[in-house]
Order: C-alpha cells, then structure tokens, then sequence
C-alpha cells in the first residue's frame, strides 16, 4: 500500500466532511478545453502516428486501445488509449489494476508509460466532448461498481467531466488499493469545490513539471495523510 501524499498550495479536506459543492463548470471550460486540446492534438500528430507504427511493429494486436469509462454523471463513453499491454491479456487475468513490474506490458509499453505517451489520443476524447484536459481520472466500470460498495460518496467525482490529468493525479501514485483510490476522491473532491481557471493553469502546469522530472518543484511532504 503506497502511503497517502498531501499536497502544499491546496491541501483537501477530509472525505468525511461538509458536502462537497457541485459545479459542473466554470463558463469559459469547455471552451478552454477544446482550444487546447485541438492545438494539442495537431503538434502532437507526427508522434502520435510515430508511436503507433512503433506498437503495431513490435507485439501483435491493434495500437489504439479502447476500453470503455465511467463519465460524467455516472455515463459510460469510450475512452482511447496507446495500447501498451499484449494483446487480448485480460483473458488470463482478468480485470484488474496495473502493478508494478505489471508482466501484462510490453517492453515498448513500459517507455510509453513512463513518458505517458499512451494518453495521447485521449486529446480525441476531449474534443468529442467526453473528457475535459483536467478532471478526476476515469475508471471502468466493473472497478466502478465495487467502489461504489466500498467507499461512501465515490459518485462525487462523476459531477464533472473526467481528465486526462488532475490535481490527484499530480500528487498521488497510481491506484494499487481501496486505500489508495479513497486517497484519490479526497483530492477529486477538492477540485470539484474549487474548479475554475485558476485551479486548471495550476494542474496542467504540474503536470509539465512532472511529465519533465521535476516534480519536487511543486509537490510537498504530506503534513498528515489523506482524509485523517
């Protein structure tokens, strides 16, 4: 179990506490994202379709992975992905989270996951209005309906569109726990009280510095853990 991580500039409140405030966007969001993403998505083309001849040559199967989410307002959309795992492996396993030395991907997969080029096509997502560039990370829906059971208040998340990036994804580790993904609603819940332009510039700015290594540049040592 990873040990949960606060977060200096904005530190979350407890899971347990007063309701969290419902907004399904500021004004100029959609607007924002769409901009942003399209821009993104033509720079970004040559490598894309670079990183995909690069999958399809070295492990058999399609490149692009489509798998389906859970959305805003509990809506389930597809979402597409570099896929970075052999194909068809989740005959054998089953559904489950990704762990480290995950065997289930590939040699390529692995530099693609470090370098989170997988989510490239993702920008797609965003422009067909499924996503948003930053929001609460979405998750499938059989992993959903566990959740639900587990952990009280999860469909909070689900009052915004989900992102390719998000102030918990910025601070927390991947999921790998119960423990570790109500970490996670803390940090989504504080978002969706304080989603606005400003919220966003500061997430997608984190998320360069991490993507560059430097994370160390915005992230704090916890004053305590997550919901205590």
């Amino acid at each position: 179990m990873h040990a949960p991580v606060s977060a200096a500039p904005h530190a979350p409140p407890p899971v347990t506490s007063v309701a969290v405030p419902v907004r399904a966007a500021y004004p100029a969001k959609a607007a924002f994202d769409f901009a942003l993403a399209a821009a993104l998505f033509v720079l970004t083309l040559p490598l894309t379709a670079a990183v995909l001849l690069l999958v399809r040559a070295t492990s058999r199967g399609p490149a692009i992975y489509s798998q389906t989410r859970v959305g805003r307002g509990g809506r389930v959309f597809v979402i597409y992905k570099v896929r970075t795992m052999y194909h068809e492996c989740e005959k054998r396993t089953g559904i489950q989270w990704s762990v480290k030395g995950d065997p289930r991907i590939t040699p390529v997969g692995r530099v693609l996951r470090a370098l989170h080029l997988d989510e490239l096509p993702q920008l797609w997502n965003v422009l067909i209005g499924d996503m948003s560039l930053v929001g609460p990370r979405p998750e499938r829906p059989e992993i959903v309906s566990d959740l639900r059971v587990s952990i009280g208040g999860y469909d909070t998340r689900h009052a915004v569109r989900p992102g390719i990036t998000g102030f918990a994804q910025i601070h927390l580790p991947p999921d790998s726990s119960i423990r570790t993904v109500w970490n996670k609603l803390v940090y989504d819940r504080h978002y969706i009280a304080r989603m606005g332009p400003a919220m966003d510039v500061y997430c997608l700015a984190c998320t360069g510095l991490k993507l560059l290594g430097l994370k160390r540049l915005y992230h704090r040592p916890p004053r305590r853990p997550a919901g205590e």
